[in-house]
């Protein structure tokens, strides 16, 4: 119902001011629809006047004219301003012309002006009235959009996951966390043609509850710790996972901490910002907490 209204009422690129007008279709009110016929038709009528007063007064090079100062006008040349009718009433004299209103004109003046302000009025009332029936669905739009905004979150899961090969992990009540062949949802997206070297993690809070890396510079570390962290919170969205396997209990908390400045506005150094950092994660870390530490007391 509110679609067919909108639709009908509202054209399909409207002005970014009400002032500027142009936003009610046509067919919605049969008034404004007469008022913008006389405004459309403007430029055909004035046309057809400047060739009626050319050949009434048989001044060739009469024309008429619009500026947003004096209105619109009929400019006759110096040279003719002998031949101008009577009933022409002065509006602004040039060097080398002069420049005239007669009735007709003048009626068609007030009549397109009060039509334009009509226009623009009639469009707000009209536009008000719409929005107003929108408002008052104000709920059930927003009801709509929150089903509708899961709805595309499942689908962009499931349409992600079924491009890119996922698996759906398992969820357990014990604290493991047991990745067979993971991969970082990224960086395998990067670089399609190089195949990704999948890893895999093995975490419990029995036989091995840390697990620390080494190797050489660019060997993958950080990214490895990167894409625990991800597969981990991506199974805790509901999500597909990028790994050929996965089982993990219900993780609480992911806490990261990666890559290492200092704070110059609070006088501490890069490492004290870690060792802050890092006391902050042991204080309110449990037992179903993730941690990443990337170099820690590099600093």
């Amino acid at each position: 119902e509110l679609y067919d209204l909108i639709e009908k009422n509202i054209i399909d690129d409207p002005p970014l001011s009400l002032k500027e007008g142009n936003l009610i279709k046509q067919g919605c009110d049969a008034e404004l629809d007469r008022l913008k016929d006389i405004s459309r038709k403007g430029k055909s009528w004035i046309a057809s006047l400047e060739t009626e007063e050319k050949e009434k007064t048989g001044i060739p090079v009469l024309k008429i004219g619009f500026n947003k100062i004096y209105g619109y006008y009929i400019e006759v040349t110096k040279k003719h301003a002998d031949r101008v009718p009577k009933e022409y009433i002065r509006k602004q004299s040039l060097v080398n012309a002069e420049r005239f209103i007669s009735p007709k004109l003048k009626e068609y003046e007030e009549e397109v002006t009060q039509a334009e302000e009509k226009i623009v009025e009639l469009e707000q009332n009209l536009f008000e009235e719409v929005r107003h029936k929108v408002s008052s669905a104000g709920q059930q739009i927003q009801k709509m959009a929150r089903i509708i905004s899961e709805v595309d979150a499942l689908i962009s899961f499931a349409e992600i996951a079924h491009r890119n090969n996922y698996c759906h992990p398992e969820i357990l009540k014990d604290p493991v966390l047991d990745i067979k062949n993971g991969r970082h949802p990224l960086i395998e997206q990067i670089d399609p043609g190089n195949r990704f070297i999948p890893n895999d993690t093995c975490l419990d809070t029995h036989d091995q509850q840390i697990m620390i890396i080494t190797g050489p510079n660019m060997a993958g570390k950080s990214t490895y710790l990167r894409q625990v962290a991800l597969i981990c919170l991506m199974a805790q969205i509901g999500s597909f996972v990028p790994a050929e396997q996965v089982s993990m209990g219900i993780t609480d908390r992911i806490y990261s901490r990666v890559g290492a400045q200092d704070h110059l506005l609070k006088g501490q150094s890069t490492f004290m910002v870690e060792m802050n950092e890092t006391a902050n994660i042991l204080n309110n870390a449990t037992s179903q907490s993730l941690i990443i530490l990337d170099e820690i007391g590099r600093g």
